[in-house]
């Protein structure tokens, strides 16, 4: 019953929270997510055998659809990374003021349940559902919330979510007849289809998850979006749904469709790489602290993606720890924007500079923060990014895994240089007539990035237990993904 408590619980907590006050929906929301936190983590201990690890229960049977939840090695490290972004997200921006706070929080609680669902689903048609119900909300958290240009870009951005939508709804169909009108997750994995057929069906199905990724081009929505939307919601987006997408690859698209993954996994991989050194260079010329994280994550998800297709252990390994890693260090960025923003108003780097003189615990933080978003070793964000390079460089699935392999560390240079290029604009050299006046940070804002911090020292310094929950369902994938010998 853990997987079911997991979606129960911030799903009755949104549902509650319509009808109370502002305060109350604070104070509700920061309550059932630590809850929630609770139970991911008894799910993960005490509860750990597999009886209390799924659930499969009559949901639409005339269809051939059931509610199947299930936490497996993935599964596990996202709702364990869903379980903890809430209430560091909630800690983080306690004191934030929102206009009818109660719904704020009440969408937020449901974005929660959407996610936990989607990270547990082992049900085409359910998976589908909860991708819905995690969407839904943000679209109305960012037009509402969000900043001057909130309208249009939340247009864009559901322009974009909806015909992803639509094409992963065309394919789930699709397969669900080909499955003899099952759409149970080991129906789509027996499946045998024709080579032609997968590599269309591949095209539709990947597009629909690299526009929540996003993968080049399909980006152009996200940078505007994590502008405008409220830090929030930022942070969810960022540190959480973007990995709803990388998710779909490895659970549905590549173990469903392997020929067309092995046939077009080239393409992407060319793809990806060619938006990380895209995000890396336009990193380079933003003035404002949100744009400037947004296309930083673009670089680090496109190496995600890269790792996937290189169809090797380390790499679907370093993928999966990856994302828990980068969701928590990505926050952490977001947390300190959200401060700074809160404080002097202003996210521009321009108008930035000498904040380690007034605000020097938030200046060390960030700075640990910052050294594991470019992976420096015994942080965290060094395991993953290492075990993918070490896959990708390896891969057989094709010959030009070097030049991968070069391109892409690039990248991590280019990190490297605009990060730090970050750090010295906004907290050191001289300071001006707005942070003067600044003060160090209050103590819910510490708290949530001393958390993030004891994260980031604790996954680089004893990765093991990532490593653990990760390798059989890394082996389960990779025995989908070898169809050389079809060939």
């Amino acid at each position: 019953m853990i997987p079911v408590l997991l979606i129960l619980i911030p799903l009755i907590t949104g549902l509650a929270l319509f009808a109370t006050g502002a305060g109350r929906a604070r104070t509700g929301s920061l309550v059932s997510s630590i809850l929630t936190l609770v139970v991911s983590i008894a799910g993960l201990t005490v509860f750990k055998a597999v009886r209390y690890l799924k659930y499969d229960g009559s949901w639409m049977t005339s269809i051939g659809s059931r509610f199947r939840v299930e936490l497996d090695g993935m599964g596990q490290v996202l709702c364990l990374l869903t379980a903890i972004s809430f209430p560091l997200i909630f800690v983080s921006t306690y004191k934030n003021e929102y206009k009818n706070g109660n719904r704020f929080y009440a969408l937020m609680m449901l974005s929660q349940a959407g996610l936990m669902g989607v990270f547990l689903a082992k049900d085409a048609l359910l998976f589908y559902f909860f991708w819905e119900l995690a969407l839904i909300p943000v679209y109305f958290l960012c037009s509402i919330w969000g900043g001057e240009r909130r309208i249009p870009v939340t247009f864009k951005f559901f322009i974009y979510t909806f015909v992803g939508s639509l094409l992963m709804l065309i394919v789930i169909i699709y397969l669900y007849f080909q499955a003899g009108q099952s759409f149970s997750i080991e129906s789509f994995y027996a499946l045998q289809l024709p080579h032609q057929t997968q590599s269309w069906l591949f095209w539709l199905f990947f597009a629909a998850f690299a526009v929540k990724m996003p993968i080049f081009p399909f980006h152009t929505w996200q940078p505007d979006t994590y502008e405008q939307s409220p830090t929030a919601v930022t942070m969810v987006l960022s540190g959480i749904m973007v990995k709803m997408g990388v998710f779909g690859v490895i659970r549905w698209v590549v173990p469903v469709l392997p020929v067309g993954a092995y046939l077009w996994g080239d393409t992407v991989t060319t793809l990806a790489i060619i938006g990380m050194v895209y995000a890396s260079l336009l990193a380079f010329q933003q003035n404002d602290l949100k744009r400037l994280i947004a296309y930083s994550s673009i670089a680090h998800i496109g190496l995600m993606c890269v790792a996937i297709f290189a169809t090797t252990k380390s790499g679907m390994q370093g993928v999966m720890i990856q994302m828990f890693n980068h969701g928590i260090n990505i926050i952490g960025l977001w947390i300190v924007v959200n401060a700074i923003e809160q404080k002097l108003g202003t996210r521009k780097l321009s108008e930035l500079g000498g904040l380690a003189q007034q605000a020097p615990q938030l200046a060390i933080l960030l700075v640990v923060v910052a050294l594991a978003n470019i992976s420096l070793p015994l942080t965290n964000g060094f395991v993953g990014e290492f075990l993918m390079f070490n896959g990708v460089l390896s891969s057989e699935a094709t010959h030009y895994n070097v030049w991968f392999t070069v391109i892409a560390g690039l990248t991590i240079i280019l990190s490297a240089v605009y990060t730090l290029y970050m750090i010295q604009k906004v907290f050191y050299g001289n300071t001006n007539a707005l942070t003067v006046s600044a003060t160090d940070i209050s103590l819910n804002v510490k708290v949530a990035l001393v958390v993030i911090v004891l994260l980031i020292l604790a996954g680089g310094i004893f990765p093991k237990p990532m490593l653990a929950i990760t390798n059989e369902l890394s082996d389960a994938i990779l025995n989908r993904m070898n169809v050389k010998s079809l060939f």
